[in-house]
């Protein structure tokens, strides 16, 4: 039997929340840099969720914010045992997936025509993608802020689709999805000895008439 209660969060679960904190806050810096600089801080805000099927609806009948949403959550993982020990360590190619979805209204252009929705909401999702694979790629993040714990990080592919919406609404969504695969170590429980504390013996004869003394020893 196991030991110890398995109370604790497997890598794959600590990484997803890493990603997701990492773009938070990078977010938020780069709209302080972008004040800094004399631009428009809207244009590098993102909304980031976590484990959502459809975080977008909240957009559906409001244009009060259209920043991008961005939902992380885990996907799958594959483990190489050539890489790993039986045991204790296995090396996991796990893929967390960053859905990013951008928003726009259909509005004039100032020159008697329209900027149409779908495609503003697809200029939006591009620059989702822009700053979440730029973000993630950096230098500082090679290791996601957990060396020792990620061997490698690796955007896979990306794909846009297009969420499910109310044909009603006023407010189009474009999404593409970022595929991440994040290479590193989980770890299993291990047996615990336990501290010795009392040798018992004993005295037997061998065939051959010799004397064999086992002793007691007092670890205490």
């Amino acid at each position: 039997m196991i030991q110890g209660l398995i109370d604790k969060q497997d890598n794959f679960e600590i990484i997803r929340d890493q990603v997701a904190a990492i773009l938070k806050l990078e977010s938020t810096s780069q709209q302080a840099l972008a004040i800094a600089a004399g631009k428009d801080q809207a244009l590098w805000k993102l909304r980031v969720y976590r484990e959502r099927a459809n975080p977008w609806e909240s957009v559906r009948d409001q244009q009060d914010d259209l920043s991008p949403i961005i939902n992380v959550w885990f996907d799958n993982a594959s483990f190489d045992d050539g890489s790993s020990n039986i045991s204790e360590r296995q090396k996991s190619e796990t893929v967390i997936n960053i859905d990013c979805v951008g928003f726009a209204v259909s509005s004039p252009d100032g020159q008697g025509g329209h900027q149409p929705g779908d495609r503003e909401a697809a200029f939006a999702v591009q620059r989702a993608i822009r700053l979440v694979r730029n973000i993630l790629m950096a230098s500082e993040y090679t290791y996601l802020g957990l060396r020792g714990l990620v061997w490698k990080r690796w955007p896979q592919s990306i794909t846009t689709f297009q969420p499910q919406q109310d044909g009603r609404s006023t407010v189009r969504a474009v999404g593409a999805r970022i595929s991440l695969r994040v290479d590193h170590n989980e770890f299993s429980p291990q047996y615990q000895g336990q501290e010795l504390e009392l040798l018992t013996a004993q005295v037997t004869e061998t065939n051959s008439g010799e004397i064999v003394i086992l002793a007691e020893y007092d670890y205490t």
